[in-house]
């Protein structure tokens, strides 16, 4: 990434029409039946733990975190962690993940949730969610429900449906 000057700044509500399109792109239409988009959906992020990562004034990549109850334990949902196409294996993705986790940690927060590939999320501290611990709305497969406590035990104390704020 030393060779691309990348800036990171907090996610702001005038970011997102540019995020809906990357989003669009990178996703298509089927993302809005996901059942993580529809935790995220009419919910605002928490602007203070969601990202993006800019070229000059061109939006290349974004992440959002979202309040979401695991259980009626409070916890995040991160997603969707998007990046252009062209700016990919570049380290961007992992780089906006640590910053969303970082600041997640820093404001206290326990436990954060996503659906997405094991392999990659590892290189950042997810792990599978034990299987039947989380019951997320929709359907999804359960070895790609992940999570990252960010304070001990965290993930000991969340258990049951998982649910929008």
């Amino acid at each position: 990434m030393a060779d691309i000057p990348f800036d990171f700044a907090p996610l702001t509500p005038d970011d997102l029409i540019a995020i809906g399109r990357l989003d669009a792109r990178a996703f298509g239409p089927g993302r809005f039946a996901k059942s993580a988009y529809r935790l995220r959906e009419g919910v605002e992020p928490d602007w203070n733990l969601s990202f993006v990562a800019r070229i000059g004034t061109l939006v290349v990549g974004a992440n959002r975190m979202t309040p979401i109850l695991c259980g009626g334990e409070p916890a995040l949902l991160l997603g969707p962690l998007t990046v252009e196409p062209a700016f990919r294996s570049r380290g961007l993705g992992e780089a906006l993940v640590m910053k969303s986790l970082d600041a997640a940690r820093t404001a206290g927060h326990g436990l954060v949730l996503l659906v997405g590939d094991a392999p990659y999320y590892a290189r950042v501290g997810f792990r599978a969610v034990p299987q039947g611990q989380l019951i997320m709305p929709g359907p999804v497969d359960p070895e790609r429900l992940l999570c990252c406590e960010l304070r001990p035990e965290a993930l000991a104390a969340a258990k049951g449906k998982v649910m929008r704020v």
